[in-house]
């Protein structure tokens, strides 16, 4: 399908380069950068894969997408001296990418034909946010997903957006109503400084 395609595209770009600008910032080395990089963007992929049971995951299948996450992560390096004085461009990085895997992770559930509301909304939150887990693992800090960020949240609500109008709008729509419904919840977050309460 050509819009997975396109949200693949558009969610390994910015995740790879969510991920490399962290490592750039984290100061390792460029394989350091280029791993970090790699793990952002396919690692919710591989973890929804292994979920489904669709093994090996895709990512070992078909290395398009290490591709573009090293290509990524390259121009990130070579660019990095004239973008870094951007605030928040890691977040905002990561909130297209969230919104891209979230979108195309949702949608793994009605090509396996396992679309329930809450398959639907696990596979498309693992996608979105398996990545940036594993990135901020591999750098020691405490994932988004585990803070008082609305992450996990705009993914959620952005997965079931998905679900209930699948049914009722045309074709590519609710993929794309998925993508911008999470990526907008989470840039407003990140804009107007919103965060779950913390107890």
């Amino acid at each position: 399908m050509i819009v997975l395609d396109v949200l693949g595209v558009i969610g390994t770009i910015a995740f790879a380069l969510a991920g490399a600008l962290t490592g750039i910032q984290k100061k390792l080395d460029v394989f350091g950068i280029l791993m970090l990089s790699i793990t952002t963007a396919v690692g919710g992929g591989i973890l929804r894969d292994m979920l489904i049971g669709n093994t090996p995951p895709m990512a070992f299948r078909d290395p398009t997408f290490v591709v573009i996450s090293i290509i990524s992560a390259i121009c990130a390096c070579l660019v990095y001296q004239h973008i870094n004085r951007f605030n928040n461009l890691i977040q905002f990085c990561d909130a297209v990418g969230l919104g891209a895997f979230t979108a195309a992770g949702a949608n793994m559930a009605i090509l396996y034909d396992i679309n329930t509301p809450f398959i639907m909304i696990v596979l498309g939150v693992t996608t979105g946010v398996g990545g940036g887990i594993i990135r901020d693992l591999f750098v020691q800090e405490i994932p988004f997903v585990f803070r008082k960020e609305i992450y996990a949240v705009a993914a959620i609500v952005g997965a079931a957006s998905f679900y209930y109008t699948q049914a009722i709008l045309p074709d590519a729509v609710p993929m794309y109503l998925c993508f911008v419904v999470t990526s907008v919840i989470r840039i407003l977050s990140i804009i107007y400084d919103l965060h779950l309460p913390i107890i």
